[in-house]
């Protein structure tokens, strides 16, 4: 019996089918946008939620040494990174986590720095927060994309970068950095003074063959990026459990764990609830086989899908898939700049295919305004539903 059951969620109050009205033109279509899954969470967390809930007794919770554990021993097993129990912190989420940070690591009016396309709340936090964004583009390759470090590091120069959000494995262009690479860029950080925010929410969900480094591994020798490196993480991508409300922030050094534990007093959120507590630890402890069947499935996916739209779409070009369960699909070539600049994808995937996707605008302006990120983390049958629209309605 496969682990891995397909949910129809639609008319469950759930915001990837139910909340498409509120970015969409109408609210019947495909959802493939969101990035959650449509699958439902290993048994293990499913029972000892169930057996929490049977207790009965909702008051304040203590969460056990067993969830910090669970996390540690997950991350030396499967990532070689030896994380100490004095360096986990809590968010709500990633993306609370990176907004407060901001507001921690850079003054207003300083400079923040991304590479797009990238995750659409980095810029957000930037913006919303009063930092100055400072965008350095990643380079277009034949198979995907690649990190420009002179660019980078000219940019950091020249506009007196203060911090540097980094996304690892990269959404939406599915890269899995290099040691190497992540090298190079930690070390331009480093020269010169730049706090460095590494969302590696992602980081469990790799291809075959592909392996995610974490950024605070990547140094010749063990703790060298500490003093400028916040890691951001979560079993939300990994297991389906974004509604529980639960990451971890992995702070090494002391004085900027001073600052957020100071700030996080400040707000008066300085723990979660006991439901995300005990999911976390329970799919970090029991959930990794239903980790690596889903694991095939996403690939799967994505081979079908990819394989489907380049035999019958010879201008699509689509990005390697190195890590997360989001496929970035450049239609660029079927469509005129005018059409892009006037909502011609919007038209193409919401009127056309009945589509709900991620824009390529969304990730970094209309130089991508050509692009879709499409999410893989659902049944075959709305892959190939997917494909079929997408190839029918290009091929008018």
């Amino acid at each position: 019996m496969s682990l891995i059951e397909y949910v129809d969620r639609k008319n469950t109050d759930c915001a990837k089918w139910d909340g498409l009205e509120g970015s969409f033109s109408r609210g019947d279509l495909l959802a493939m946008w969101v990035a959650d899954m449509d699958f439902r969470v290993p048994e293990c967390v499913r029972r000892r939620l169930t057996d929490y809930i049977e207790l009965g007794t909702f008051g304040y919770y203590f969460p056990p040494e067993g969830y910090y554990n669970a996390f540690i021993d997950w991350e030396k097993k499967y990532h070689g990174y030896e994380v100490k129990r004095e360096w986990m912190r809590f968010a709500p989420g990633v993306v609370p986590a990176f907004n407060w940070l901001v507001q921690l690591l850079a003054g207003k009016g300083e400079a923040v720095a991304v590479m797009q396309p990238v995750y659409y709340p980095f810029m957000r936090a930037v913006e919303n927060n009063g930092r100055r964004l400072v965008n350095v583009p990643l380079l277009r390759t034949e198979s995907g994309y690649e990190m420009d470090f002179s660019s980078f590091e000219d940019a950091i120069v020249r506009e007196d970068v203060r911090l540097f959000i980094f996304c690892s494995p990269h959404n939406p262009v599915g890269r899995v950095w290099s040691k190497e690479e992540i090298r190079r860029v930690l070390d331009i950080c480093r020269r010169h003074n730049v706090y460095v925010i590494s969302d590696e929410i992602h980081h469990d969900i790799t291809m075959s063959g592909i392996k995610h480094v974490p950024s605070a591994t990547a140094g010749e020798k063990p703790g060298e990026y500490d003093h400028i490196l916040v890691t951001l993480t979560a079993a939300t991508k990994t297991f389906n459990l974004a509604a529980v409300q639960n990451s971890i922030v992995v702070i090494p050094d002391e004085d900027i764990r001073k600052k957020w534990d100071s700030f996080a007093e400040g707000i008066r959120i300085t723990g979660g609830n006991a439901f995300g507590y005990i999911a976390v630890q329970s799919a970090y402890e029991e959930g990794r086989p239903w980790l690596e069947e889903l694991l095939s499935v996403i690939e799967g996916n994505y081979r079908y899908l990819r394989g489907r739209l380049e035999s019958e779409l010879p201008e699509v070009r689509v990005a390697d898939l190195e890590g997360t369960y989001l496929m970035w699909i450049d239609l660029s070539r079927y469509m005129n700049a005018d059409d892009l600049k006037n909502g011609g994808m919007e038209r193409l995937m919401e009127d056309e295919c009945g589509i709900a996707a991620d824009y390529g605008a969304w990730f970094g302006g209309e130089e991508y305004a050509g692009c879709i990120r499409l999410n893989l983390a659902t049944c075959r049958e709305n892959v190939e539903k997917a494909a079929d629209r997408i190839i029918n309605a290009l091929n008018k």
